[in-house]
């Protein structure tokens, strides 16, 4: 694989300024693609874990981190990867973790990669592999865990050449793992309600959006990096129970990246690629509105990586940090209501603080999705007793709520 490795070729000018603007001379750098996963196998996790009792404590943690830039060819600069870092690290008995190296072994064989001289380490082209097993992985030393007799560790790195994050960011995927696997959010008894008109006794209200209105924007849903990264069994968009990877005989992961290389690098990327090429759509356009009437105020209080509100003219507050357990909030002052927009998992508890301060929570989602011609229940999670839903899709409800804003203003 060629590193850099070309993601969208021969930019349009406006698809240079859009870069430049919001990508490459950004105020955070969102140039870089981030993701952890850490999944565990305990009491508390029994469902999609396979937990049975104390001798069952697999582990697997997935930290990737990419750097995009430009790239210059002969007719228009292009957008490539430019550095590439992907670790993943797993826990399991022993024998396991011996049968994963033999895996990982085999598919250099066929990937057709050459281990340097006197190094447990790996070249193919423009990329490396290292690989280190433990009798105790030094993470859990230093934090004291303890895992069941007999289990060992095993670490891989797959990175460009010459390339590794600095201590610090190599250290955030064990900085999740500590926190804890997240709690769910006990749902209250919402008001449901037709439309979001009820808005007008709230003015000016802040936006919290989530990954709804990147879907309408042809943005894949979040899910789809699951499927990318192997973290679950799921296959397609029903919601269902879905076990985690955990044995490292069911995790294709690293063959597939390590036997074609470029092939899984398409997918790799693939989400980078859908936000940089989205565009605004009406129901982002539909804040932007809300926002020149004097009825939306502050940042749109973001979850997501497109930068969509931003390039519809909109201030951001990007939520979904690593660096930060909880991440602050821009709160505008004067805001009465926080609207929710397709956000199902409160990670960040935004709206627990917005209660704390007095403001009315309304949420918009149509809880569920259609697939296969047929309409799929995803309930939200985090509505309380107090709180509004209008089970509305984002491109529906933000336009008409423009409509209704303006009738009651007339």
């Amino acid at each position: 694989m060629d590193i850099p490795y070309i993601v969208v070729d021969q930019l349009t000018p406006q698809q240079l300024r859009t870069w430049k603007t919001y990508f490459g001379d950004a105020d955070r750098p969102r140039y870089i693609e981030e993701g952890i996963w850490r999944r565990t196998q305990e009491k508390a996790t029994a469902g999609p874990s396979g937990w049975s009792g104390e001798s069952d404590a697999r582990r697997r943690v997935i930290h990737y981190r990419y750097r995009y830039g430009l790239v210059p060819t002969a007719a228009a600069p292009a957008i490539g990867l430019r550095d590439l870092y992907l670790y993943q690290s797993v826990s399991a008995p022993a024998a396991e973790i011996a049968d994963h190296e033999a895996v990982v072994q085999a598919a250099f064989a066929t990937g057709g990669w050459k281990q340097q001289p006197g190094e447990a380490v790996w070249a193919r082209r423009d990329l490396r592999c290292r690989i280190t097993a433990y009798l105790v992985h030094p993470q859990d030393a230093a934090a004291r865990r303890t895992l069941p007799v007999g289990y060992r560790s095993l670490d891989v790195r797959i990175t460009s050449a010459d390339y590794a994050p600095p201590p610090a960011v190599r250290q955030l995927p064990w900085d999740v793992l500590a926190s804890g696997i997240r709690v769910k959010d006990q749902p209250g008894t919402p008001t449901l309600v037709p439309d979001l008109g009820g808005l007008a006794d709230f003015l000016p209200f802040q936006v919290e959006i989530g990954c709804g209105t990147s879907v309408e924007a042809g943005i894949p849903p979040l899910h789809r990096l699951h499927e990318i990264y192997r973290v679950t069994d799921r296959q397609g968009d029903e919601p269902r129970e879905h076990r985690f990877t955990l044995s490292p005989a069911d995790d294709p992961l690293l063959p597939e990246i390590i036997e074609q290389p470029e092939e899984k690098a398409e997918q790799l990327v693939e989400m980078f690629k859908a936000c940089f090429l989205a565009e605004p759509t009406p129901a982002i356009q539909a804040l932007k509105e809300l926002q020149d009437a004097g009825h939306l105020v502050g940042p749109v209080i973001t979850h997501n990586f497109d930068v969509l509100a931003a390039r519809a003219g909109l201030g951001e507050c990007f939520m979904r940090r690593y660096d930060q357990a909880v991440p602050d909030v821009e709160w505008a002052d004067g805001a009465k209501a926080l609207l929710v927009v397709g956000l199902h998992a409160d990670r960040r508890k935004v709206q627990a603080r917005a209660r704390k301060r007095g403001m009315q929570v309304v949420f918009l989602d149509p809880e569920g999705f259609r697939h296969d011609n047929r309409f799929l229940p995803y309930p939200l999670e985090g509505p309380q007793d107090s709180d509004l839903v209008c089970r509305k899709s984002a491109g529906e409800g933000l336009p008409e709520l423009v409509n209704l804003l303006t009738e009651s203003t007339n």
